[in-house]
């Protein structure tokens, strides 16, 4: 993760200004979610965060030493009723929102023979339904505070062929709804855009673990990638902040890739 320097430099590289702008963010506990909390919060805002585990809430709060300007809660996003009461009750202790990011997601199951209907269904969830399910609750509050901005995280496998379709086909369902939501919620002065995240370096995930136990199989990973290096999550919870920003108040209905120009979403490639 970037050091408190990096920050500093990122910050004073962006003149959006967030201060006492209200951000709810799904999956903000870790990784790339926790990464946009603590990128907001820096920059002034009050963020509402969600995961599944409090526990990596508490240890998130813990490592900023935050307050007030945190608000947290331990819930599945895939249960809508959950989601909803979160969302109002952040809009409701902030006062209003100001911007959404939908960080959470996932997949589950294997190849088309093997995934289950359940798995289909538990994947959709993650990711297609989610968004969909914060999006309508947090747009009544969008447009309460006269506007807003609307970032969901998808993924170049969204239209990048790789293993598993369900994933792949439910993150493809976020960026044509990106694209539908936009020009509906535009009369509203809501704006809503994607940030599609190539395979990233993040410290005891996937690719992490590959780079320290597998240092070849790893290398051959980094040729799909025209610098040979994967892309960092504080790369990406930049380019998020700029699209929740004043900077970004004429980007809407875009998807924009932050992945290196990589080429197969995973080593298997197709």
């Amino acid at each position: 993760m970037a050091d408190s320097t990096e920050r500093g430099r990122r910050s004073a590289r962006r003149s959006g200004g967030f201060a006492g702008r209200r951000v709810v963010v799904t999956g903000g506990s870790r990784g790339l979610g926790g990464e946009v909390v603590r990128l907001l919060l820096a920059e002034g805002a009050r963020v509402a965060a969600c995961a599944r585990k409090a526990e990596h809430l508490d240890g998130l709060r813990r490592s900023l030493g935050a307050g007030d300007e945190l608000f947290t809660r331990s819930l599945d996003v895939a249960e809508p009723e959950l989601l909803e009461r979160f969302v109002d009750s952040a809009a409701e202790t902030f006062g209003g929102l100001d911007g959404v990011v939908a960080c959470a997601g996932g997949a589950r199951g294997r190849g088309i023979t093997e995934a289950t209907a359940e798995d289909w269904a538990t994947t959709w969830a993650l990711n297609a339904g989610h968004f969909a399910r914060l999006t309508a609750c947090a747009t009544p509050h969008l447009r309460a505070s006269g506007g807003g901005s609307i970032v969901v995280v998808s993924s170049i496998s969204g239209w990048k062929p790789g293993p598993q379709a369900q994933y792949g086909a439910s993150k493809a369902a976020q960026l044509h709804m990106v694209s539908s939501l936009a020009r509906e919620l535009g009369p509203y002065g809501i704006r809503v855009n994607a940030v599609s995240p190539g395979s990233m370096l993040i410290p005891g995930k996937r690719w992490d673990r590959m780079r320290l136990e597998d240092p070849v199989a790893y290398e051959r990973f980094t040729a799909e990638f025209p610098g040979r290096e994967l892309i960092r999550p504080e790369e990406v919870a930049d380019v998020i902040a700029f699209l929740l920003s004043d900077q970004a108040r004429g980007v809407t209905g875009v998807n924009l890739p932050v992945d290196r120009g990589q080429n197969a979403p995973t080593p298997q490639g197709y």
